[in-house]
């Protein structure tokens, strides 16, 4: 027996979820795939940061929106989200000790305030001063911003689930795409190891594993996965704030960075340049002595805290490290489905999540979209092969 929907999304992560909620809402009725357990990949994982603090137009705008949902999420979500999703206004923080990273920041800040986001250059003392257990000696300046924060994607991924089902979406775990069939009339069906589903959209929103998925579907879509670790460590002896009240620290030389992780302690993290591509999520604890390193010259209470064996997650990254959020051609979609990119968000599909959603609902329903998203279209990235020469976002971690 064939399932038949008007939209089958393929990822059940938070950008999934989120999709999946938003079409649901509109009135479509959705079928979504996920070929392990619900927040599997990186949306599992315990806190995430939430900012508005970009350099492009398009990331400020999906980034604010998606903030400014998060602080009335709980309100809005009711039963689905009974505990909350431990939202926290507790700042962002970028610690700048390169002269040549600040005329570049300062023109972001510019652009961020034009938008309405309420981020500012600080000296280095102020920095200091904010982030608590930053050194100042080896500081230019910094980047804040006081309604950046914190908040648990598994939380907000469960009450997005639980609100699409409410409103009649199926959700479907344990469910992986093996094959699609286009049918007559721009539909799909779309073959699972759990029976077939059919519909005229399919939205391909699988985290790191997306360009699998796209290819199932005749598509080109060059996201790659990249492991990201972190660490737990106590808060330092003395520490004159609670860990909680630290705001999400990023160090913009080494990528290493920190917060409170909501039950006392520390979540400390650092980007690895060395990293190979992969879908490997093993914990390495060698890691530990870049992130000590990292951590030496910007906040040396720090390097050397007791680590704790954290987690591995992986980033799915793009040639240019922004998003592929548009429509997708080729396979599928020339034949008349509506085949839905939202992936590679590289780090901050999190953060993005909301307005990612309803952005994949206005595009299934050829609709006007929330935020324009056309710098995001994921045909700037066909026959991509530089990895670092097409970059532009500033704050990428």
């Amino acid at each position: 027996m064939v399932e038949r929907a008007d939209v089958v999304v393929v990822g059940g992560g938070v950008v999934g979820t989120s999709a999946a909620f938003h079409l649901a809402r509109a009135g479509l009725d959705v079928v979504l795939l996920e070929r392990g357990a619900l927040g599997g990949g990186s949306s599992g994982k315990p806190v995430g940061g939430v900012r508005a603090q970009f350099s492009s137009e398009v990331n400020i705008a999906l980034a604010a929106r998606s903030l400014r949902a998060y602080a009335r999420f709980a309100a809005e979500m009711g039963a689905a989200a009974p505990q909350g999703i431990g939202f926290r206004r507790t700042g962002y923080l970028f610690a700048l000790r390169d002269a040549e990273h600040l005329p570049a920041f300062t023109r972001a800040v510019e652009l961020q305030r034009s938008l309405g986001v309420e981020s500012r250059v600080v000296d280095a003392a102020e920095t200091a001063r904010l982030g608590v257990v930053v050194d100042p000696a080896p500081l230019v300046a910094g980047v804040w911003s006081p309604d950046d924060g914190v908040a648990r994607p598994g939380a907000v991924l469960r009450a997005y689930a639980a609100a699409a089902t409410a409103l009649g979406a199926r959700v479907r775990t344990g469910c992986a795409l093996e094959g699609v069939d286009v049918l007559p009339g721009g539909r799909a069906r779309l073959r699972t190891g759990a029976g077939d589903v059919e519909a005229a959209a399919v939205v391909v929103a699988a985290g790191a594993w997306s360009s699998s998925v796209a290819r199932v579907l005749g598509a080109d879509l060059p996201v790659r996965p990249v492991r990201r670790q972190i660490a737990f460590a106590p808060a330092p002896a003395g520490l004159p704030v609670p860990p909680e009240a630290l705001p999400f620290t990023i160090d913009q030389r080494s990528c290493a960075y920190w917060h409170g992780d909501g039950d006392g302690g520390l979540l400390l993290g650092w980007a690895d340049p060395d990293q190979a591509e992969g879908e490997d999520v093993t914990v390495d604890d060698g890691w530990h002595a870049g992130l000590r390193a990292a951590l030496a010259d910007v906040a040396p209470s720090l390097a050397s805290a007791p680590l704790s064996r954290g987690w591995a997650g992986l980033y799915e990254v793009t040639p240019d490290r922004d998003a592929a959020l548009g429509l997708l051609a080729g396979g599928a979609a020339d034949h008349g489905v509506r085949v839905v990119a939202a992936a590679g968000f590289s780090g901050h599909g999190f953060l993005m999540a909301p307005a990612a959603g309803e952005v994949v609902r206005d595009l299934v329903l050829g609709a006007p979209t929330v935020v324009d998203v056309t710098p995001l279209d994921p045909a700037r990235l066909a026959g991509a092969a530089s990895d670092v020469a097409r970059r532009t976002e500033l704050a990428i971690v």
